[in-house]
């Protein structure tokens, strides 16, 4: 029996409408892995595809999709 998946809190640092905000929310709610990451990121069109990673230390990465234009999502990953 697995037990359920605490939901992983998003921190917005940018000035974003509620609808923005809201929109995120519900696509990130499932991303639970990269793997989750990437398999949005390949589904929708346009596509968003992981532009940069940047390692922070030896368990630490931050890997950035772009959300649209001016807007990027920054998942911190250990």
């Amino acid at each position: 029996m697995s037990l359920p998946t605490p939901e992983i809190p998003l921190v917005v640092h940018a000035a974003i409408s509620t609808r923005d905000r809201d929109s995120i929310r519900a696509i990130t709610r499932s991303h639970r892995t990269l793997g989750d990451v990437v398999r949005w990121g390949l589904a929708v069109k346009p596509e968003r595809l992981v532009r940069e990673v940047i390692k922070q230390d030896e368990f630490t990465q931050d890997v950035i999709v772009p959300y649209d234009d001016d807007l990027f999502l920054v998942y911190d990953t250990t």
